[in-house]
């Protein structure tokens, strides 16, 4: 009798230049999802699961999307480590993928498409030397092919590192030491969507040549995963959704009575808060307009004109600001396109920390502190596949005062986990680590106002802190986020390109672009692209405005302080380093430790040993 198969696989598979391939398996795990597959690169695997709600609760008007990505500590035959010996909370490096995952897939559901949706993607295996980061968008987006969620992909997300002046695709952890760029971009098959990396100052041409790259291997995943799509009917068989209500009479009211009001607002050039007032009022006018219900069946239908009234003023008033600048070149708070904000800095501003600054850019401020502490006080990274010590960290905090907002502040959010890490990376290129510098380093921006990018701000802040502590950086950096306008018609022909943008600029706009770097190259990137077709000729334009506006932040960051200071504060811990010989190291930690405990209570003292292989020796810190 023939043995009944109870499951019917489906594999594609990607081939890389190199000859290095990529398998797609759906049909097999997780059956259940509306979307599963398991995405395979030599040992690496990663199971990517999606499931959406048949329906939209109520009065949703967004997008509820939720990713999660997860690493097993199985898949490399580890514990997970603490009390409970099992996986707890995701972590920040978990966090920050599933970050990059919901930002290429967020963009391309419908816009009218309001059911919730979760995404989820595991390792479940993990070659040691494979970056299984790389692997984790296009898992996601696969199980959203082969599901029948409307989409608007597929998309993949790539790796890409510069080794020897060549560009690799999806490089080994081994590969990396070597690597001056290391960025992750994603797209279609037609359009950029995100990038995120850091780079070791190299210029925009480079930068640019990575992305050019990285999108010829995005487009032969993509046409491997419309394959699939094909083979399954899930590119045509998609379910139905109740689309949004119109009211083509009302739509047609809000705008005659408050287009031309929201243009010359915007126009008047007015403060944050003057100007979010006045559009709030304009609104209420409008609604004031609408005859007061009586009845049940009246007050039930007032309701959800309420509803669309928000969705249709809204669309006028983004509409007359993009117009705003599109004709007349004029932003809401009045500048012309290349124009920053005012900036002024201070440093040395708390008396009792190591290093500290304030940097305001417009109404956008941070205040930025250095701490330096010993080997004891670094990070412990104890991830999955990465087990290291973090010598340089950078924590950025948004409370709910930096924007007027009466509410609690909770725990740390994975906007904050990801704009620090951004901050981080800037910032890294240039911060002197172990043997030169013995010293922890936390920097921690605060932000304390916010109208547009406070992760750029907390990278200017975080270097004038770093230079106040006496921290030797190799150069000053500074960063800046840059926006872009383009008419719907024409985004390649009839377009602005906006240096150091507002909040309301980053909610409109067609691109968030932040750049920094030194005076001589790129440290840090990340972008993302909401409209469609972007010639590369705009964001080589773009990246040149970006490069002269981050200089002339630099400039005025300078004006404050111009290189690190001379030595340390004085109530900075003092740290003096001893290399000793390799058999020593036991005569000073003695039996059981009773030499270096007795050494450091008389002293007083925090001691510290290094070993070394390499140098058949040790440094002991003091």
């Amino acid at each position: 009798m023939e043995e009944k198969k109870l499951y019917n696989a489906v594999r594609k598979t990607i081939t890389l230049a190199d000859g290095r391939e990529i398998m797609i398996e759906t049909g097999k795990l997780a059956k259940q999802a509306d979307g599963s597959v398991v995405v395979k690169m030599g040992d690496t695997m990663l199971l990517g699961t999606v499931v959406a709600a048949k329906d939209a609760k109520p009065d949703t008007d967004f997008m509820p999307l939720q990713v999660e990505y997860k690493e097993k500590y199985a898949a490399c035959g580890r514990y997970p480590g603490g009390f409970m010996k099992r996986e707890g909370k995701a972590n920040d490096s978990e966090i920050l993928v599933a970050r990059l995952i919901d930002r290429a897939l967020r963009p391309l559901f419908p816009s009218d498409y309001h059911a919730e949706v979760y995404v989820t993607v595991n390792l479940i295996s993990a070659d040691k030397d494979i970056q299984p980061d790389a692997l984790a968008g296009l898992a996601a987006s696969a199980a959203l092919a082969v599901s029948d969620i409307p989409f608007g992909g597929p998309i993949s997300e790539v790796r890409v590192a510069r080794i020897g002046g060549q560009y690799v695709i999806n490089p080994a952890f081994s590969q990396m030491q070597d690597a001056d760029l290391d960025i992750m971009v994603g797209g279609t098959i037609d359009n950029i969507l995100m990038v995120e990396g850091e780079m070791k100052e190299v210029s925009e041409e480079v930068m640019l040549g990575a992305i050019k790259f990285a999108h010829e291997e995005i487009k032969k995943h993509c046409r491997v995963q419309k394959e699939l799509m094909h083979e399954l009917g899930t590119d045509v068989n998609k379910r139905d959704y109740p689309h949004d209500v119109e009211d083509e009479a009302l739509k047609a009211a809000v705008h005659d009575f408050c287009y031309e009001k929201c243009y010359e607002l915007a126009k008047a050039a007015k403060p944050k808060q003057e100007r979010t007032d006045g559009f709030e009022a304009i609104k209420n006018d409008f609604i004031a307009t609408l005859p007061e219900p009586t009845t049940e069946a009246e007050k039930e239908e007032y309701a959800q004109k309420l509803l669309l009234v928000e969705r249709y003023y809204h669309a006028e008033e983004k509409e007359a600001m993009r117009n705003l600048i599109l004709d007349e070149g004029k932003r809401l708070d009045g500048r012309v396109c290349n124009e920053v904000r005012p900036i002024w800095c201070e440093v040395g501003y708390l008396p009792c920390v190591h290093g500290s600054a304030i940097f305001t850019r417009g109404e956008t401020q941070s205040l930025a502190t250095v701490t330096l502490g010993t080997k004891m006080d670094m990070k412990e990274t104890d991830e999955v596949l990465i087990q290291d010590d973090q010598q340089f960290v950078l924590h950025y905090n948004f409370p709910p005062f930096a924007t007027g907002e009466a509410k609690s502040q909770r725990g740390v959010g994975r906007r904050e986990i990801g704009h620090g890490n951004l901050a981080m990376r800037a910032l890294k290129p240039v911060v002197p680590l172990a043997p030169e510098n013995p010293y922890a380093i936390r920097v921690v921006s605060d932000i304390l106002e916010s109208n547009g990018s406070s992760s750029m701000a907390s990278v200017c802040g975080g270097c004038l802190a770093l230079m106040d502590a006496g921290v030797k950086i190799k150069k000053p950096v500074a960063g800046v986020a840059m926006g872009l306008i383009t008419d719907a018609t024409r985004p390649n022909e009839r377009y602005a390109i906006l240096t150091d943008i507002l909040g309301d600029e980053d909610h409109l706009g067609d691109m968030d672009f932040k750049v920094t770097g030194t005076k001589d190259g790129i440290t840090a990137t990340q972008m993302d692209i909401k409209v469609d077709g972007l010639s590369y000729d705009v964001l080589e334009k773009a990246l040149e405005q970006a490069r002269q506006g981050r200089l002339h932040i630099m400039g005025e960051m300078l004006k404050t302080i111009s290189e690190p200071r001379e030595d340390y504060k004085p109530f900075v811990p003092r740290i003096e380093q001893i290399r000793i010989p390799a058999e020593f190291i036991g005569a000073v930690i003695g039996k059981g430790g009773e030499t270096i405990q007795k050494i450091q209570k008389e002293t007083g003292a925090t001691i510290t040993i290094t070993e070394e292989p390499q140098e058949n020796g040790g440094t002991v810190g003091v």
